[in-house]
C-alpha cells in the first residue's frame, strides 16, 4: 500500500524550534535526517514545503477561478512537508509514524489507484 505522510507543524512547535539555539536546532534536524535514513527502504519520495505565506490558492467554485496569495485557510497548523511511503498496510504506516521525531501531527492518507 502506498500512503502519503503529511507532517503538520503547529504554532507551538514552530515557536519551540525558533527558540532553539543553532546547536539544538541542528540536533533536531539531525534526528529528522536519521529518521529518513532509517526508513529509506519504505520512503519513495519526500520534500519540505515552503512556509504558508508563499502559497497561492485557486478557488474553483462558482464562475471564474479566483487566485489569492497565501494559504487556503488561516490556521494554527500547517503542512510543512510530506513523504510518500510504500508499506504492507496501515499498521506498518502507523508503526513508522510513531517514530517520527519532529512535527507533533502526522496525517496518513492512502494514495488512490
Amino acid at each position: 500500500m502506498k500512503y502519503v505522510l503529511m507532517f503538520v507543524e503547529t504554532e507551538r512547535f514552530a515557536a519551540d524550534l525558533a527558540a532553539m539555539d543553532e546547536t539544538e536546532r541542528e540536533r533536531a534536524y539531525g534526528r529528522v535526517r536519521q529518521w529518513f535514513a532509517d526508513n529509506a527502504d519504505k520512503i519513495t519520495g519526500h520534500t519540505y514545503l515552503m512556509p504558508p505565506h508563499t502559497a497561492t490558492t485557486v478557488r474553483l467554485e462558482g464562475g471564474e477561478p479566483v487566485v489569492t496569495d497565501g494559504p487556503f485557510v488561516e490556521g494554527k497548523e500547517v503542512i510543512s512537508g510530506f513523504a510518500e511511503i510504500d508499506v504492507a498496510d496501515l499498521d506498518e504506516a502507523l508503526r513508522l509514524v510513531r517514530s517520527w521525531p519532529a512535527c507533533p501531527l502526522v496525517e496518513i492518507r492512502p494514495i488512490a489507484g
